[in-house]
């Protein structure tokens, strides 16, 4: 009998137990289609059942079901009704099902339609129903297109080009114009003096929807123009979801290759940071005595420094990844939820560039010479090791009210290169009297930044219709190069290599030290009522930013008794028996300093940035069909600059720039119907020099010999003359039309129109005489206008099977045109050419003429198959301005043509691999100086080749 009990009991859990495993879940978000806004209390029922839950604080609800297929009805006092049939749930998996309902004034609209249409239809809605000109991407749209991460995801969105595999630029415009935030929050990169940040850290599971706003409103951040960029990460998933990847590159130019260059660093460069090997030897205020001096000091001080001059050859290996995430979800005892979601990948990737090339150029004195000469010339070979870790954790918790989230993010990233080049040296620096110079570098960069991001948001009360959110965010970010190696010698016509410091300078060794916080804290306060009788919603807010940055540069320089160095062999300068010391008077020694100062101050600044930001907005329908959204942001923003000159000057924390100022925003939209928009706006925002363009510092390129010179105080020639005046505050006015038509099964047809006057617009431009200097400065005024295309099409209408094969086309037009302050007209009909016309007019820097996005998609989710096919480029662009005698620069059209494939397998398609080939026409990354009835010369030339990747990635 108790064995009967035993068995029935065991019986009994094993049936419960069954059940339990055999329920499915639909999940997913109700929208309030008025003001794309989560929609909180809405109610989801099964319909003919008395089953059913509501949207909780996000919008976000569960309904657990047991397997089959079911009609889910969602409602909410004073909305429409709707109702989705064939909803169809499977035994341990999760059918995501977004809804949108529209504000309702008559008794009761029931609208019906099917899981697969409105799945489709989804991605599109906030984009349809937003307040400002957006493009964008679900974590639904991203999945489709098979990216790994948001920087391959976001090149389908219209008007949008991603450089360097990472950087996100919007309309053609360079990074100064366009904004990278995280969770509607500013963040340094991993380049602070970037305003976007690196798209290829964050993996497309760890992503809610990456937003692509191009007209502004009074809620968002003025310094942006372009477009403003917003990664926004999720909460929590609905179940407990893990993840793992692995990927492996393989590069025919790059991998593989026995002589590719490397050095010896430490033991942790594998996980992106040096673990001291690379450290200062000495202390920056050491004295350094000289050879006359007779002092063992000087021995020990040299013999501090590591010994490796010169590259050695190795096989090269091929790219790899590895990827985790992890995130669940917890109900707690009353009724709130907590949950979690954590993400960390590490990449190594290794580059190869065997002819690698830069060079400067300058014209000649005589006008009927249309050739310009080079002044420098460098081609070599550099192989680049670079290591990226990035970790992230959130957490969030919600009430029925309210919503609390906590994120941390830490990226690490340590660049190691060895290269070894020739170069033609100009000693007139008029491409004449050149010397043969050979050069080792061997460099180290070790980059990493922390963000925290505390943030709540609030309904205050039910039906109140009162919302609170808040944000702070502290971020701490470091850059340093450290043991920089620069090693020149002089070639000699008898075929010696000798140090020689008037031509080449010394061997060298650069530490520069960059530290950066950044404080946000931002709030917005809105209310939902009524307006003429209609729908409105009044926001208020304040934002305040604060950031830190030291910045210093120590060097130091080395020479021997003995300029000769045997065959070229830097190695052997730093070895013991070839040091310098007081008992043979002979050999290789640090060089002395001057005035026992080893450290210079104007090798060192401090910069302060204060942003106060209020803004008022209100948004309203005047019409059935009109909504028009009003806004006036105004910001004040303060710069303020610590630093010494080479003369003397001392600046303490100067204030280079103090400017209030008011930012209008206007956008209107008129649904012509359900599906189509026209769309206007007006905006006025700025765009501001970053912290080392409004300094006084000089940074130094080794390999390329180019300096860049800080112009927060005006550029000077010797006589006392200005150059260039000071940087300031770049304006901008922008105008926005759109018409935008929605159709079913996620396809559309959009157009736009634009124009941007510019007032001072800052742009990168060389020294008058030098192409081996150069700066930033306000050059004159601009405008720009353009147009978009964006048109998504499936083959559906020539035969049901294509109906899973679409088009995606987006082409951007942009004509751009400055206006030249009276100084740089003035030196270009100086340096004209016989024959050469000079007009006041040129392209603004930076700006590219065109964009062309195409590709062609096919995903077929039943089999687990999707594949695409990728094309993109950006037009010629000025990259930097000439200054007459030194030619124009412009980057060249670089064809990218990529092929993406992923499939799953398993029967719960847990497995997925992703075969993945870039840059498949092999097109080279090139820069030239152009020239009146001249060849173009080489600014800038790298090949990347063309890469093969494949991936493995498993859910569970």
């Amino acid at each position: 009998m108790k064995k009967n009990k035993i068995l029935i009991t065991l019986s009994l859990l094993f049936i419960t137990l069954f059940g339990y495993a055999q329920t499915g879940k639909v999940t997913g978000t109700v929208i309030d289609g008025e003001f794309v806004d989560p929609l909180p209390f809405a109610n989801i029922l099964v319909k003919g059942t008395s089953k059913g839950t509501s949207s909780d604080f996000d919008g976000k609800y569960t309904l657990e079901l047991e397997p089959g297929t079911y009609t889910i009805v969602f409602s909410y006092v004073g909305y429409e009704t709707k109702e989705v049939s064939d909803v169809v749930i499977k035994s341990n998996d999760v059918t995501v099902l977004d809804m949108t309902l529209a504000p309702n004034a008559l008794d009761e609209i029931v609208i019906t339609t099917s899981v697969k249409r409105n799945t489709e239809n989804a991605v599109l809605n906030m984009q349809r129903k937003s307040v400002v000109v957006l493009d964008g991407l679900s974590a639904q749209s991203i999945k489709k297109t098979g990216a790994s991460n948001i920087a391959s995801a976001v090149k389908s969105v219209p008007g949008v080009s991603v450089q360097g595999g990472k950087y996100v630029y919007v309309r053609g415009l360079g990074d100064r114009y366009t904004k990278s935030i995280l969770n509607g929050v500013d963040i340094p990169g991993l380049d602070p003096d970037r305003n976007t940040i690196p798209m290829d850290i964050f993996p497309t599971n760890i992503i809610d929807n990456v937003l692509v706003v191009k007209s502004a409103a009074a809620n968002n951040p003025a310094d942006f123009t372009g477009g403003i960029v917003d990664v926004v990460t999720k909460d929590f998933p609905t179940k407990a979801e893990y993840s793992i990847s692995v990927g492996f590159g393989f590069n025919p130019s790059m991998h593989f290759k026995d002589n590719y260059l490397k050095y010896d660093g430490g033991d942790t460069d594998f996980f992106g940071y040096d673990d001291g090997t690379r450290n200062r030897p000495i202390n920056r205020y050491q004295p350094i005595p000289g050879t006359f001096e007779n002092k063992l000091l000087l021995n020990s001080l040299t013999n501090r420094f590591q010994k490796q001059l010169k590259a050695e050859q190795a096989t090269s290996n091929p790219n790899f990844s590895l990827g985790f995430t992890a995130g669940n979800q917890y109900e707690l005892k009353n009724g709130n939820k907590i949950g979690y979601l954590a993400s960390a990948s590490y990449k190594n990737n290794t580059t190869f560039y065997e002819d690698r090339i830069d060079g400067g150029t300058i014209k000649a004195a005589d006008k009927n010479n249309y050739q310009p000469r080079y002044s420098l010339y460098t081609k070599g070979s550099e192989g680049i090791n670079e290591v990226l870790v990035n970790a992230l954790v959130g957490l969030a918790y919600k009430t029925d009210l309210s919503k609390y989230k906590f994120t941390t993010l830490h990226i690490q990233n340590g660049e190691s290169s060895a290269g070894y080049f020739d170069q033609d040296l100009s000693q007139d620096n008029t491409g004449g009297a050149y010397e043969d110079v050979v050069k080792d570098a061997l460099l180290y960069t070790e980059r990493s930044i922390t963000n925290f991001n505390l943030s709540g948001s609030h309904k205050l009360g039910v039906d109140t219709g009162w919302g609170l959110d808040w944000t702070l965010s502290p971020s701490f970010s470091k850059v340093e190069d450290k043991d920089h190696r620069i090693t020149p010698l002089l070639v000699t016509q008898e075929g010696e290599y000798i140090i020689n410091p008037s031509t080449t300078t010394n061997p060298t060794r650069i530490w520069r030290t960059l530290l950066e916080e950044n404080w946000v804290f931002k709030a917005d306060l809105d209310k939902k009522y009524e307006l003429f009788g209609r729908p409105a919603k009044f926001q208020i807010g304040g934002n305040f930013i604060y950031k830190f940055r030291d910045f210093s540069i120590d060097e130091f320089f080395m020479t021997a008794t003995n300029l000769t160095v045997p065959n070229g062999d830097t190695n052997l300068l730093l070895m013991n028996q070839n040091l310098w010391t007081p008992e043979n008077d002979n050999g290789t020694h640090l060089v002395a300093t001057s005035n026992n100062q080893t450290f210079k101050p104007s090798n060192a600044y401090e910069g302060e940035q204060q942003v106060y930001s209020v803004y008022l907005s209100n948004e309203f329908n005047l019409s059935e069909n009109l909504k028009t959204v009003l806004g006036l942001r105004t910001e004040l923003y303060q710069l303020y600059y610590t630093g010494e000159t080479a003369q003397g000057d001392v600046y303490d924390r100067a204030n280079t720039i103090d400017k209030h100022d008011f930012y209008p925003s206007a956008n209107v939209i008129y649904s012509l119907s359900e599906k189509s928009n026209v769309r206007a706006s007006y905006s006025r925002t700025t765009a501001r020099p970053s912290f080392k363009e409004a300094s006084r510092i000089q940074i130094f390129d080794p390999i390329t010999n180019r300096t860049f010179i800080g112009n927060g105080f005006g550029i000077f020639d010797q006589d006392g003359s200005v150059i260039y005046d000071a940087v300031k505050p770049t304006y901008i006015n922008n105008f926005d039309v759109r018409y935008e038509m929605f159709r079913d099964k996620g396809q559309m047809f959009a157009v736009s129109g634009f124009y941007k006057g510019f007032k001072d617009p800052l742009e990168t431009v060389f020294f008058p005489n030098s192409s081996e200097q150069f700066t930033v400065a306000n050059l004159g005024d601009a405008t720009v206008f353009g147009a978009e295309f964006e048109f998504r099409q499936n083959f559906g209408f020539v035969t049901e099977n294509l109906e899973k094969l679409k088009l995606n086309l987006n082409v951007s037009y942009i004509y751009s045109e400055l206006t030249m302050s009276d100084i740089e007209y003035e030196r270009r009909l100086l340096a004209a050419r016989t024959g050469e016309s000079i007009d006041n007019k040129r392209e603004l820097q930076g700006q590219s003429p065109y964009l062309i996005n195409a590709g062609f998609d096919y995903d077929n989710e039943d089999i687990g198959f999707q594949a695409g096919l990728f094309y993109n480029v950006q037009g010629k662009a000025l990259e930097v301005v000439g200054s007459g005698i030194v030619p124009d620069v412009y980057s060249q059209p670089f064809h990218s043509l990529n092929l993406t494939i992923n499939k799953k397998f398993g029967k719960e398609k847990k497995s997925s691999i992703d075969l993945k080939i870039n840059n498949i026409l092999g097109d080279e990354r090139e820069s030239l100086y152009e020239s009146f009835r001249a060849s173009d010369l080489i600014f800038t030339q790298r090949n990347p080749g063309t890469e093969f990747s494949l991936g493995y990635s498993y859910k569970f």
